[in-house]
């Protein structure tokens, strides 16, 4: 019985990285997969298609570089960043249940892809930084969003996330 125990106490703070290490990426691929579909929906239908942070009810853009919150991809005709009647939200992304953050770079509070695939109006790469309640580097994941487009991952210390 103290074998047990003591494997027991062994085994429970790597349970505990495993539970968050696969919450923070089950998160920031959650972001990468509604922007790699904003992109895909503006090339494939030709038109301007915006990924925004929202809150609920999650029917408009909240302005704030803060995604924790949710998030909503839309098609954007105009291009203003907002959702004006006739444009249709596509996808919705509720807020995280865990106290994590995820802030964006240069106070990014959206993403506009044009019929191109391009990311319209980034004054350069934005990166969106996600961190658990204890902000523990190990654990720091990042979205890096490009001019072009160009949607990568990465892990604290690599790249842009550093």
């Amino acid at each position: 019985m103290a074998i047990v125990g003591i494997l027991f106490a062994l085994a429970m703070p790597s349970m505990k990285y495993f539970g968050s290490i696969n919450r923070i990426s089950s998160e920031i691929n959650g972001l990468l997969g509604d922007m790699q579909f904003a992109r895909s929906q503006a090339i494939q239908e030709g038109q301007t298609v915006t990924i925004c942070s929202s809150s609920s009810p999650y029917t408009a853009c909240s302005a704030s570089a803060s995604w924790q919150s949710g998030w909503i991809v839309f098609m954007d005709a105009n291009g203003n960043k907002t959702v004006d009647p006739g444009e249709i939200v596509l996808r919705v992304q509720a807020a995280f249940t865990a106290p994590d953050t995820l802030v964006a770079s240069g106070g990014i509070a959206a993403v506009t892809f044009s019929r191109e695939g391009f990311a319209l109006g980034l004054p350069g790469t934005v990166t969106m930084e996600l961190h658990d309640a204890t902000s523990n580097p190990a654990w720091t994941r990042c979205l890096a969003v490009s001019i072009v487009g160009q949607l990568t991952t990465e892990t604290s210390g690599v790249g842009a996330c550093l």
